[in-house]
């Protein structure tokens, strides 16, 4: 009997179609999900990159954020890669972004103002911000820049509170890094852009108020929505102002200055900032606006305050701006431009118009009637023209809420960008202005005007430096009225086992040194000088600082002081340390490489101090008798040594001798060929001044018996070597200029054996070790101009 087997259909070998269907599904996303983290992660990398190569154009970073996040993102390949739910998200996370940027920029502003008096730059910024509204308000109603269902008048308060807003922020930092900050254009610009800020975010704030996004079909229903707003806006504004400063007071007091943060005050004080940013949309009211007027009215001065200004606007800088350049060059599609009409490029210019002639002609017309000049009336105006990055987010909100069309929010992003890019360029004209119209300014002795205090930038490497240092700035006193400004600077090598030791502070980017060794010498330097100007310190101005760095950067740092202080001295040690018998250590190659850095590049005159034997260690007092010499063979150096003995000679404890070297033509000794590298002319034109600047002393001081004169006739330098060699034992200090001599005769070879040159041929003389002369020696050197417009100020007046 046979029977059939029964038998299975035979099975398919590998994957089902499902199954395939589902690995393609995987790799599709992960080629997808890397697509885009390369994407975004390339946004950042070259907008870093491109912002490097705009430096030399002081571009801010913002002009490379957005030309690579807009080249980059509309690339056909890259856009493809976001499909609509990760635009969404994008969506969300620029909105975030948006809502910190908000609350910092209300954060950094100080509502108050407009409840006082309108200042001078409040008016310019008023002004030109009312003529831009104007403008707008007559132009765009027949240019049709808005949607058929969009509310003309909506969209044109929109429009012209948009053109007549500043990016504040991004004018303040492109103003500061330009350096012209402190001058009074730059700070009446910065100001008024602070204000134009302000004004138009307020204007925003109340327009959503008054034209909500929500379209409620009832009258009664839109003013119950509008009184729940002001509601929540009016709860918010109290908390922020009246509640939270008893929080934040709290806060700060249980973190000082000095310790870290507590990590569960951190978080309660942003949980608290996030509450409040949130009230007011609680209410329907739009959380952008929510975030700014808790910003605004949340204390600005505090620990906490300044911690989250630093922290929110280092992560803005860092991730959100690049990704929100790129989240717009998504939203963005420039074939919807529609270039080849009329009316999309008369929208456009009529933009640039509105925004260019608006602002300036406002600015002119307001600052003229407080006393400005016109033409830096229109520069102020062009500057005020910069736009920021909430500028161009609202453009493309108005787009996604279907208010503008395509072409309107390219034109109004263009324009946008257009404005930020030339901001360099006005910057650059004002500085180039303000060196025609200032005359120039030198930091130096020689042309300080008698009735300005002095400041001088007095170093010391430590303790060891203070008797001689207490004298000098004795010395360097002058006269009562108007009296010395002088910042004791400790020069301080930053070590690896100092660095190690250095702590940050919270909230700002300052390291706070905790080395106890450097604390009691900075402490034990400030109460010996502190002392000395209680004691005698009629006329001086005494004030502190360091200079902490690595020998290659300490330079850097003392001319960073040097300008910020606007001193017109400073005042080294010799690099050298003086040993109990007189003689010097081998000398620090360190200090003597910031010196020599000095001498190159400082920002004002500047004079090192070698000190010999012990005479110059002993107290300078008004009963003393200290023999002070200058020698002045001639030059620049020379007379702003001179000028530097000027003010030693009023000091009734000093007794100053001046002592001028001339040459004797007509001696047998005289050498028959010099060969000089000055012309005639040049020469020539040196020695009038050299005459005419020791007429003026001779006058001063020497005709009424206050300095002692000696002239010496010279026929070369040997003569020269051994006058000053019969100096010794004579004067406890000698002045001298490092060099800038025309006529090399008197000084021709002192330097063929040199062991400093950085202190001159006269001054390494003086100070050399087998040169048998105990005083102390002060070489001075006069402020070097590169050029005709190194001598600018930060603080230059051209207004």
């Amino acid at each position: 009997m046979s029977s059939k087997s029964s038998r299975r259909p035979p099975q398919p070998h590998g994957p089902s179609p499902s199954h395939k269907q589902c690995l393609k599904f995987v790799a599709t996303s992960m080629m997808s999900g890397f697509g885009k983290f390369v994407a975004i992660i390339s946004a950042f990398v070259l907008s870093r990159i491109l912002h490097h190569f705009l430096k030399p154009f002081s571009q801010p970073q913002i002009t490379s954020d957005f030309l690579i996040g807009m080249v980059l993102a509309t690339i056909p390949v890259v856009h493809e890669t976001f499909g609509d739910v990760s635009v969404m998200n994008l969506d969300n996370i620029v909105d975030f972004g948006m809502i910190l940027y908000t609350f910092v920029l209300g954060l950094e502003m100080d509502p108050y103002v407009i409840f006082k008096a309108p200042s001078r730059p409040a008016i310019v910024a008023y002004a030109g911000m009312l003529s831009t509204c104007i403008l707008t308000c007559l132009l765009t109603p027949w240019l049709h820049y808005g949607t058929k269902d969009t509310n003309m008048i909506t969209l044109t308060i929109s429009l012209s509170i948009t053109l007549s807003g500043s990016g504040s922020h991004i004018l303040t930092r492109l103003i500061t890094n330009l350096k012209i900050g402190k001058s009074d254009i730059g700070k009446l610009a910065v100001v008024a852009g602070v204000h134009s800020d302000m004004i138009t975010m307020f204007f925003y704030s109340i327009l959503f108020v008054l034209f909500p996004l929500e379209k409620i079909s009832s009258t009664k229903g839109e003013i119950k929505h509008v009184v729940k707003m002001i509601l929540g806006i009016l709860i918010q504004s109290i908390i922020a102002a009246k509640v939270s400063p008893f929080f934040f007071n709290w806060i700060n007091n249980e973190n000082p200055e000095g310790k870290a943060l507590k990590g569960s005050h951190l978080v309660l004080s942003m949980a608290f900032m996030a509450v409040i940013c949130s009230c007011a949309t609680w209410f329907g009211y739009n959380p952008f606006f929510s975030a700014f007027l808790a910003g605004l009215f949340l204390p600005t001065e505090g620990r906490i305050s300044k911690w989250a200004i630093s922290k929110i606007n280092y992560l803005l800088s860092l991730l959100f701006y690049p990704l929100l350049f790129f989240w717009v060059g998504l939203k963005i599609d420039f074939s919807d431009f529609q270039g080849g009409q009329i009316g999309t490029w008369g929208r456009f210019f009529v933009l640039i118009f509105i925004v260019v002639v608006g602002k300036v002609f406002g600015t002119i017309c307001g600052g003229v009637l407080l006393g400005f000049r016109w033409p830096e009336l229109a520069a102020i105006g062009m500057l005020l023209t910069s736009k920021g990055h909430f500028h161009v987010y609202l453009a493309v909100h108005a787009f996604r809420s279907e208010r503008i069309e395509m072409p309107t929010c390219i034109s109004i992003v263009i324009v946008i960008f257009l404005s930020i890019i030339h901001t360099p360029f006005i910057v650059k004209h004002i500085i180039r202005r303000a060196r025609e119209l200032v005359p120039v300014h030198r930091m130096n002795l020689q042309c300080l005007d008698p009735k300005t205090e002095l400041k001088i930038l007095l170093c010391v490497h430590g303790s060891h430096n203070l008797p001689s240092a207490i004298n000098l700035l004795a010395i360097s006193r002058g006269r009562p009225n108007p009296g010395l400004n002088v910042y004791v600077t400790d020069m301080v090598e930053l070590s690896d086992k100092l660095a190690s030791t250095l702590e940050k502070e919270e909230g700002t980017n300052n390291m706070v040194l905790t080395d106890k060794s450097v604390i009691e010498m900075r402490e034990q330097i400030t109460q010996a000088f502190q002392a000395y100007v209680d004691e005698d310190g009629t006329g001086i101005t005494l004030g502190r600082s360091h200079a902490l760095a690595t020998f290659n950067g300490m330079s850097r740092e003392l001319i960073v002081l040097a300008e910020d202080f606007m001193v017109s001295l400073i005042l080294l040690p010799f690099h050298k340390r003086l040993n109990p018998d007189g003689t010097h250590d081998s000398g620090s190659p360190g200090f003597r490489y910031v010196n020599r850095k000095l001498l190159r590049h400082a920002p004002c005159s500047i004079g090192i101090l070698v000190e010999r034997g012990s005479g110059f260690a002993d107290r300078i007092s008004k009963s003393s008798e200290c023999k002070v010499a200058i020698i002045f063979i001639g030059g620049k150096d020379d007379r702003e040594a001179l000028s530097y003995a000027g003010r030693v000679a009023w000091h009734p404890g000093v007794k100053l001798t001046v002592i001028r070297f001339l040459v004797d033509k007509n001696s047998e000794n005289a050498p028959r060929r010099v060969s000089n590298r000055a012309s005639t002319a040049e020469e020539e034109e040196e020695m009038k001044l050299d005459d005419e600047s020791f007429a003026d002393f001779y006058e001063k001081y020497v005709a009424g018996g206050t300095v002692a004169y000696m002239e010496k006739h010279l026929a070369n330098s040997s003569e020269t070597y051994t006058n000053l060699k019969s100096l010794k034992g004579q004067y406890t200090l000698i002045i001298v200029g490092r060099g800038g001599r025309v006529n090399t005769i008197l000084t021709l070879g002192l330097n063929d054996w040199q062991q400093c040159p950085e202190l001159g041929s006269v001054g390494d003389v003086l100070s050399g070790s087998g040169f048998e002369c105990e005083s102390s020696v002060l070489i001075i050197q006069q402020h070097r101009l590169k050029g005709q417009l190194d001598g600018l100020s930060d603080d230059f007046s051209i207004m």
